[in-house]
């Protein structure tokens, strides 16, 4: 019991946080401008952000390596959801390209 104690109070300072920077946002945007040119860099951060996790998580496993078969299923789904695919469709071919070639043997 009391070694939970720490657990709930980290996740209720964390929650309080989360809600002030939410809040925050809205409250003070009408406080200054923020020039279009800043929005713009913010927001191509923001997918660049993504765009390494997203890599980063397709090609390493357990720090090396992880092979082929996973990044060609993300390169395959990537393209899917560049055209625009249905997101089941997105997950089921990057998912169905990876089995394949593990299947056929290409790690």
């Amino acid at each position: 019991m009391t070694a939970t104690l720490p657990l709930v109070a980290a996740v209720l300072v964390l929650a309080a946080g989360t809600f002030a920077f939410r809040f925050a946002g809205p409250a003070l945007r009408a406080r200054g401008a923020v020039p279009e040119r800043l929005e713009t860099v913010l927001a191509i951060g923001a997918i660049v952000l993504l765009v390494a996790v997203a890599v980063t998580g397709a090609v390493t496993e357990d720090g090396a390596a992880a092979g082929i078969a996973r990044p060609a299923g993300v390169l395959v789904g990537g393209i899917l959801a560049w055209r625009k695919a249905p997101f089941v469709v997105v997950i089921l071919a990057a998912a169905a390209t990876a089995a394949v070639l593990r299947l056929l043997g290409v790690p």
